[in-house]
């Protein structure tokens, strides 16, 4: 299966520990405040790659399964204004909104990390003014192209500042930036990880909780998803959804699994948090083959629904 980062490239051709913080009371959320729930483009690729089928290749067919799956959100993976446009157009009249986009960057090299924030605020922008789309999820790339694999103290100092620069750029035009992970950060003692919220201001850099990569990046640990909610619990604006069984990711959202998804939900809501919540239920080589994208999804939705009832 090819990663995001592959993913996005192909569709777009086709068109340092942190110190504990203290203890903060319980906020209990008034039951008038509903989770909203999004689904992303990434997982829908997955399945439809399993299938010989391009999720890009016909917009309004794709998104007409998002929307018979039971979502009205959907968020993105955008790398030029022109596709906020494009997808959109399609989106629309299905009543499919993008609440949130997805955009990558590259930020460990100071002159990539210029173009990649000036794309990212032209992306960005477009998508508030075309679609109201109000959350802007970024990976800074975990991975150094053409070299050795892990970066220096040297680029994680550059790119901090640069998640930084971007988390301003964006809020002062009124979006926000919600930092995402993989399970790449974790290694060398999770420094990337742990230096990017370290280096930039909670009020401009809010973060994206990815629970399975963080239980994968940890060794298959569900004691590390509650503890980096105890870490930066207050900065999640967006929590991606994924469920395995051994490892393995599954074909369908279940409450229960290797990730104790109540009790995490339980723990948003102890912090006084309503995190949109992205279902993120992709598909890997390992993972069984019994159902459609469009089944699978459908089923996720229904179990998302339940749990947080």
């Amino acid at each position: 299966m090819s990663t995001r980062r592959e993913f996005i490239a192909t569709a777009s051709a086709a068109l340092s520990v942190a110190a504990l913080p203290s203890v903060l009371p319980a906020v209990p959320v008034p039951p008038a405040m509903p989770f909203r729930i999004s689904t992303n483009q990434y997982p829908w690729h997955t399945f439809y790659q399993r299938e010989d089928r391009s999720f890009t290749d016909d917009l309004p067919s794709s998104f007409a399964e998002v929307a018979a799956a039971g979502f009205t959100n959907l968020e993105p993976n955008f790398t030029s204004p022109d596709q906020v446009d494009q997808f959109f157009g399609a989106m629309k009249p299905l009543g499919i909104a993008m609440p949130s986009i997805y955009v990558n960057s590259v930020l460990h090299e100071s002159t990539a990390a210029a173009r990649s924030i000036d794309e990212a605020l032209r992306i960005a922008t477009r998508a508030r003014d075309v679609a109201q789309s109000s959350i802007v999820v970024t990976n800074p790339s975990p991975i150094r192209w053409g070299g050795p694999e892990n970066k220096t103290d040297a680029e994680l100092l550059i790119q901090g500042k640069a998640l930084q620069r971007l988390g301003a750029a964006l809020h002062a035009e009124g979006l926000t930036l919600a930092y995402h992970n993989h399970d790449s950060e974790f290694r060398l003692g999770a420094r990337e990880y742990h230096h990017m919220h370290n280096a930039t201001d909670p009020a401009h850099v809010k973060f994206c909780l990815d629970a399975h990569w963080v239980f994968r990046g940890s060794g298959d640990s569900q004691l590390a998803v509650f503890d980096t909610i105890a870490l930066y619990g207050q900065r999640v604006v967006e929590l991606h959804l994924r469920q395995s069984s051994g490892g393995v990711w599954t074909e369908t959202f279940t409450p229960t699994g290797d990730i104790d998804y109540p009790r995490l939900i339980e723990s948003m809501s102890h912090l006084g948090l309503r995190p949109l919540l992205t279902l993120e239920q992709a598909v890997e080589s390992s993972s069984t083959h019994t159902m459609t994208a469009l089944e699978a999804h459908r089923r996720s939705l229904s179990e998302l629904n339940e749990l947080i009832i």
